[in-house]
């Protein structure tokens, strides 16, 4: 049976506040392996993010990792490493080595004040010990793996001289600079153009078949899921409420939150001007938690006050669980509608 490079189990991570404590990530479980494409999806603020801030260790204050593990397979071999228990040191040594980052919003995370090739040849330095002449011969490599027209004359520039598309180019450059077995790409094609955002769909998959990598994909886009995923793990207020492999959840979607979200997808199917399907309600307010199912508020399947009461436990096979009452006959049922 094949391992995974990177198992995450029963994660919790709390942010303190004087109004109360939010649990931004409640528990969540999902398992990443080796050339195939974990897709994180859910509505913005179900804890996404954090989650995977959470595996890296840079979740910001007043915010902390609370519980769970997160077991990673290092590259020389041996028993996995719970990340949560390793020293400030030693996670700096698994960031960009081991775990590369690609984040949201790449003009909000470079400097303004270095030049791109300086910002690359930063973590090279520092993880692979390559001298200044090296690493910038590394970072013209880099950006041309991944596609930036004239890279040696692109290195020399700063952020804000790039568009939007070459500066998502950059940020997985700076990923992948020092040849990580995994990749986090956090929302990688927010704020981009429809052709861009393709290019950057691409390249990333043209880069893991290339180097197997394997890759934590975080949108809300189920249009990218469906074309880029392999397994996928549906997140609703910090939990992950069904998980499984991409054509199970696309083809036999159990949770009402999942084939809410599959409705939701505009269809050539539908007719003109027709009103697009919407999830009732919204995402409730972290400090006003429900108790029972987090999703009852807004389920149109809820049956009894089990669902208002109870918490519903994670159910199923092992290769797709779910967290829902109606993980039986109901929620096959319920599939077709």
């Amino acid at each position: 049976m094949v391992e995974p490079i990177l198992s995450v189990r029963g994660l919790h991570t709390s942010f303190s506040a004087q109004e109360g404590t939010v649990r931004a990530v409640d528990g969540v479980s999902f398992d990443v392996f080796e050339g195939r494409t974990l897709g994180v999806v859910g509505e913005s603020g179900c804890g996404k993010s954090v989650t995977a801030r959470s595996i890296l260790g840079i979740v910001e204050r007043p915010g902390r990792v609370t519980g769970g593990e997160i077991l990673l397979r290092r590259a020389g071999g041996g028993a996995p490493v719970d990340l949560l228990k390793l020293s400030p040191d030693d996670m700096r040594k698994v960031r960009g080595r081991e775990i590369g980052l690609v984040f949201q919003e790449p003009m909000a995370s470079f400097s303004q004040y270095y030049t791109i090739g300086n910002q690359i040849g930063e973590g090279i330095r520092l993880h692979l010990g390559l001298n200044a002449k090296a690493a910038r011969e590394r970072a013209i490599e880099l950006l041309d793996m991944v596609g930036v027209p004239q890279p040696s004359r692109r290195v020399d520039e700063y952020p804000f001289q790039l568009s939007g598309g070459l500066r998502q180019r950059v940020m997985i450059a700076m990923a992948l600079s020092c040849d990580p077995r995994v990749l986090i790409a956090d929302e990688p094609t927010t704020a981009l153009d429809v052709t861009t955002q393709a290019q950057i769909l691409d390249l990333l998959r043209d880069l893991q078949q290339k180097h197997g990598l394997a890759i934590i994909l975080i949108t809300h886009d189920m249009g990218v899921i469906a074309e880029m995923a392999h397994d996928v793990a549906v997140m609703y207020l910090g939990r992950a409420v069904e998980t499984g492999p991409v054509r199970d959840i696309f083809g036999e979607p159990r949770h009402p939150y999942t084939r809410a979200l599959l409705r939701s997808i505009p269809t050539v199917l539908a007719k003109p001007r027709s009103r697009l399907p919407t999830i009732e309600g919204s995402i409730p307010h972290p400090f006003n938690r429900p108790v029972g199912c987090a999703y009852h508020p807004r389920c149109v399947e809820i049956v009894d006050d089990q669902c208002r009461t109870e918490e519903p436990p994670e159910a199923g096979p092992s290769t797709h669980r779910i967290r829902c009452f109606l993980h039986g006959g109901r929620a096959a049922t319920g599939a077709a509608q």
